[in-house]
């Protein structure tokens, strides 16, 4: 999910209820936001070709503190706070929290459900992002680290 759309749905549901919903279960609704940051990642993908990736992270935390509840409208004031982060961009939005590592989950939908704004998170996964040159698409074609197709490099 975009920061836009994100930001969107914490301005419409200012009054609800804020859960984030991860591995089946969720968050605490306790928990605090804090960091909000632009975190960019600049490297080469296994074919060489160098890359870009940028996203807005927010980290959450749980605490003993049960009474704290993070509402939209609070979170949407600290999302404004850190707007020059972003420079404009519509970056994309991950959660940072301890789920038994400490780990980044995509937010890929959103949505009010029985008065609390629900976000919804995912886990990352792996993948080459060279495929065209490194996983054989032809029987008989050697894979990128074992032949000479600019993989692996």
């Amino acid at each position: 999910m975009k920061l836009s759309e994100f930001t969107t749905l914490l301005r419409d549901h200012s009054d609800a209820g804020l859960l984030f919903l991860v591995n089946g279960g969720h968050f605490a609704a306790h928990a605090h936001v804090t960091e909000v940051g632009r975190v960019e990642k600049l490297f080469l993908d296994c074919g060489g070709k160098p890359r870009r990736h940028a996203v807005c992270q927010l980290q959450l935390w749980e605490y003993t503190d049960t009474d704290h509840r993070l509402s939209p409208s609070k979170l949407l004031g600290i999302l404004d706070k850190a707007a020059p982060l972003f420079g404009g961009e519509d970056l994309a939005v991950e959660v940072e929290l301890e789920d038994g590592l400490l780990s980044q989950f995509p937010v890929t939908e959103g949505g009010l459900s029985d008065g609390q704004l629900v976000f919804q998170l995912e886990q990352k996964h792996a993948a080459c992002l060279a495929m065209d040159i490194c996983v054989p698409q032809e029987a008989g074609k050697e894979s990128c680290c074992g032949g000479s197709t600019g993989c692996c490099a």
